[in-house]
């Protein structure tokens, strides 16, 4: 009996021992199921108590976790829902991590004590849950950079904390939610003072109830969303705004005349809309330093007097505003003036400074115009732009001025402090101001709306660095010194620095150090000087930490003692029934392994890198596809390429595909296939064709896209697929395949050049929508290559970019160019290349353009429909001749011909938005060309005469 008794008493021990240490350590439970979900977490994250154990990005209050930041780490997977169970977290930061993927998890909601939610700059997607709604002590919410669709959460008007919201730069649609009965919206943050929602898809009116004079609003975004309707009168009640961007949406009607109570504006911008009417009157806006109304369709008026009232004024963008006139000289004199932009308008008369003018003056641009003099000043030295005014088409002309400027941005870098020598430093080292070679970290500053335009001052980086480096000392961070480069305008209006952070006691920083500063970075800690406006931080993934892995012993205490001699007892016999199990079930087990581990067997010498990154596409086993395509029969096989044998197949749920087959000696291989199905397990987009999964098994690669059933776009212009294309069905595929590149270009992420877009690449659904095709050759843009990427020349002769042919230098505007050429083919259904011609050429020879379609007649497909009247052909033939001219800087990207196509289809009286209703040769160079490849004595090797050795079919 007392043997027993002793036996229960050992084991209640050990139960109790077990309970308590679960309730007092209960986060580290839930810390290690977030770590089953996440790849490159800190290597510290070991033992069994971050608090005690100072976890890399953890942060405790009484052994409980209340803080987890852990920015630019280079963090992967997926946030699990374990993290809404972490009851005592106060502050969530894992910024700049962007392989953290996935959907943002409902539990998040759980997490009631939250006061911090940052997630900037990740691959976070999918949509926003309406449990946001439910953290009732958030103040601070930042999403933005990210990928979330779908609508704005009306729950958010909940959060009556909350004073900072940013949502810009994600795919959000739909309306900006309002309340309406029990139904909550954002009118209800009367303590919001910064409204981020810029580069969405918000769509609908502005709701007036949006608005109240109760609101602390500082900052409202709303630039390039799809935003219609007026801007509400209630926007002048909110007095305390300081920027105000609507620009790029679809706004119309007057501007509202209250806009003018706005009086702490410092920024305006309204560019870009259909605003009507009468320039609004904003002389009660005495501090507005920015002020852009370009591009509207305002009532045609002279340059406004009270425009000369704004003291405060550094830029005046109005370009396209319907201004005649002449130019008052008392505009150039407004003390603190920088730029004016009045380009296309038409204004008239004498161009004349004054002699009183503002020394700030920098840049002038008055192109198209009808400027007939100017007076000359002898102290003037800013730029100046007269080009299409009568002043320049005077044939003796030769004044600066009606030369064109080629770029207004900075190539500022901050100097260094005298290095004496001069500091050397190894690879991947850099010399910081403080001439130490060391490993920064890297980022880019977004600045929304600074108030200056002049980016060639230099004293305003200097303040900018300046406060940054108080600012991260008063932090105490370690941080040795700090520099700032490529100062850059982009599209957007948005000014872009680089900034590179250099650490202090060592060469390396730490993961706290580097967690800490981006932490001062996003949750806006840090505050720049009030005429950089509102700004974000982007960091890159730090790669040179300098701690390496901790590994903790800890004593053992009697009850893990007995817990152990217990658990090894257990141990054993569980030992043995697995044994069993796992012999009898070694088979499945094998199979199951490589399902899921199906690249182990990826010999990385071959020729194709690393082994390949995916994101959900499925795994196939060779006897799975040998069985969905009957063997590979013959019946089955419906094309083939360079890769290799397309077949036709039915998985069991019987969806149609199409497989792909590498044969033995396939002319692309390993790196081809890596390519594609990396790119395209990662983007998804109605114009790209999908990928449904691949196959690495028994020696075989093989892909398996989605089956489409009309074929290419060429078998249809070449006839063969039967479909007869008329001008509005050409019109439907071509628009779908813009959308397709534009996708690939502008929102996958990385960006990726497609490199081989051609009439073959483009496949056609059973309603005739596009589908862009073959990544094989296909590039993605990393953070380091944004602007090109240098790399061996391959694509299709007669499609290829001359430039990239020349230089090496492949970009976006490559893939405009190819895609030009298949504009021209659409319309004419002749190869690029035939006979030793161009069709470029033969397009521009033809052309008359005081003529009925350009005089086109004879080289058009009859098809089309020549007997009909081809509304646009005209627009679609120069927008085709602007993607090919012959440098990329003058060619339109891709968003740009996506519209213009839209317009060119609502002329023709076609809804875009609607359902859509011989091969040339292989290049791949080995070095760049050395002249134009499609100069007339180059043409006949790529038409049926002798091939060159770097030239294959395909």
């Amino acid at each position: 009996m007392s043997v027993r008794i002793g036996v229960l008493f050992v084991l209640l021990f050990i139960f109790i021992h077990v309970l308590l240490t679960s309730a007092q350590n209960q986060d580290i439970v839930y810390l290690q199921a977030l770590m089953d979900n996440l790849h490159n977490t800190p290597p510290n994250w070991v033992g069994s108590d971050p608090c005690v154990e100072k976890w890399d990005g953890i942060s405790c209050i009484e052994s409980r976790v209340t803080s987890i930041t852990l920015s630019s780490i280079g963090l992967s997977g997926e946030l699990s829902g374990d993290i809404g169970q972490l009851s005592e977290l106060q502050t969530l930061d894992l910024s700049y991590n962007k392989d953290l993927t996935g959907s943002l998890t409902p539990d998040i909601g759980n997490l009631k004590k939250l006061s911090n939610l940052i997630l900037v700059g990740c691959g976070f997607n999918g949509p926003l849950p309406e449990t946001l709604g439910s953290l009732t002590q958030l103040g601070y919410l930042a999403l933005n950079s990210n990928g979330f669709t779908g609508s704005i959460p009306p729950s958010i008007g909940n959060l009556s904390k909350l004073y900072w919201l940013d949502l810009a730069d994600n795919k959000l649609s739909g309306p900006i939610p309002v309340s309406k009965g029990p139904t909550p919206g954002l009118d209800q943050l009367v303590n919001i003072k910064h409204f981020h929602f810029g580069k969405n898809k918000l769509s609908g009116e502005i709701p007036p109830r949006l608005f109240s004079s109760k609101m602390s609003l500082k900052h409202v975004l709303f630039e390039e969303n799809q935003l219609t309707g007026t801007v509400p009168l209630t926007l002048g009640l909110v007095q305390n705004l300081e920027v105000l961007r609507l620009d790029r949406n679809l706004l119309s009607g007057e501007v509202p005349s209250n806009i003018n109570n706005l009086t702490s504006l410092n920024q305006l911008y309204l560019s870009n809309n259909n605003f009507e009417g009468p320039l609004p009157n904003l002389t009660g806006m005495k501090i507005l330093n920015y002020l852009d109304m370009s591009n509207n369709s305002f009532q045609p008026s002279e340059i406004p007097p009270w425009l000369s009232s704004l003291q405060s004024l550094t830029t005046l963008m109005m370009q396209d505003t319907g201004l005649i006139g002449e130019v008052p000289v008392d505009l150039f004199s407004i003390p603190q003036i920088e730029t004016l932009v009045l380009r296309n308008n038409e204004l008239n008369g004498t161009l004349d400074f004054g002699a009183s003018y503002s020394n700030h003056l920098h840049f002038i641009d008055m192109t198209n115009n009808l400027i007939s003099g100017y007076t000359e000043r002898s102290r003037y030295s800013a730029d100046l732009i007269l080009i299409s005014n009568p002043i320049c088409r005077e044939s003796d002309t030769t004044a600066s001025y009606c030369d064109p400027l080629i770029d207004s941005n900075s190539s500022y870098s901050t100097p260094q402090n005298n290095c004496i020598p001069e500091t050397t430093c190894t690879s991947d080292q850099v010399s910081s101001p403080n001439c130490k070679c060391s490993y920064p970290y890297t980022g880019t500053l977004t600045f929304r709306a600074p108030s200056f335009s002049n980016l060639g001052n230099s004293t305003i980086y200097t303040s900018l660095r300046s406060s940054i480096m108080v600012s991260f000392e008063s932090n105490h961070l370690p941080v040795d010194s700090l520099s700032l480069s490529q100062p850059t305008k982009n599209s957007d209006d948005y000014l872009e620095i680089n900034l590179a952070i250099f650490p202090s006691g060592g060469e390396r920083f730490n993961r706290s150090g580097i967690s800490q500063i981006g932490f001062i970075l996003s949750n806006q800690t840090y505050k720049p000087p009030h005429s950089f406006g509102p700004y974000f931080f982007l960091g890159h993934n730090y790669d040179f930490f300098s701690d390496a892995p901790k590994r903790k012993g800890k004593s053992i205490g009697i009850g893990v003692t007995i817990g152990v001699v217990v658990g090894g007892c257990v141990l054993v016999i569980l030992l043995i029934i697995a044994g069993i199990y796992a012999f009898r079930e070694k088979g499945r087990a094998e199979r199951a392994t490589k399902k899921n581990s199906p690249f182990a067997s990826w010999d990385p010498d071959k020729g194709g890198g690393d082994c390949p990154q995916l994101k959900g596409a499925r795994s196939f086993t060779y006897e799975e596809l040998k069985t969905c395509t009957n063997n590979f029969a013959i019946t089955a096989n419906i094309g083939s390429g360079g890769y290799g044998m397309v077949y036709r197949g039915t998985l069991p749920n019987g969806q149609l595909v199409a497989v792909k087959r590498a044969q033995l000696r396939s002319t692309q291989g390993g790196l081809e296939f890596k390519t594609e199905i990396e790119l395209l397990s990662r983007v998804h987009h109605k114009n790209v064709v999908g990928l449904v999964g691949f196959c690495f098994d028994e020696g075989e690669q093989m892909l398996v896209y989605e089956f489409i059933v009309n074929g290419t776009l060429k078998d249809s212009l070449s006839g063969r697929s039967g479909i007869r294309l008329d001008w509005m069905r050409r019109l439907k595929i071509i628009l779908g395949a813009a959308r397709g590149l534009q996708y690939l270009h502008d929102l996958a992420d990385p960006p990726i050049i497609h490199r081989d877009v051609k009439t073959t690449n483009i496949l056609l659904d059973e309603r005739l929508n596009a589908k862009v095709a073959d990544f094989g050759l296909s590039k993605p843009l990393g953070d380091a290559d944004r602007t090109h990427v240098t790399t061996q020349v391959k694509g299709t002769m007669g499609y290829m970019d001359p430039e990239y042919y020349m230089t090496q230098q492949l970009t976006e505007k490559s893939d405009v160019y190819s895609f030009g050429i298949v504009m021209l083919e659409l319309i004419t259904a002749r190869n690029p290349i035939e006979k030793g011609k161009y069709i470029v050429r033969e397009v521009k020879e033809a052309m008359d353009r005081e003529k009925d379609l350009y005089n086109l007649r004879e080289v058009l497909d009859p098809i089309i429909g020549l007997t009909h009247e081809l509304q646009g052909l005209e627009r679609f033939v120069d927008i085709a001749l602007r993607c090919v001219e012959d440098t990329g800087n003058q060619r339109p990207r891709m968003s740009e011909v996506v519209k213009e196509i839209e317009s060119i289809m609502e002329l023709a009286g076609f809804n875009p938005n609607a359902e859509s209703a011989s091969a040339s040769e292989s290049y791949e160079g080995k070095s760049k060309g050395s002249g134009h490849p499609y100069l007339n004595e180059s043409l006949f090797s790529y038409s049926g005469g002798l091939l060159d050795s770097n030239l294959e079919a395909k």
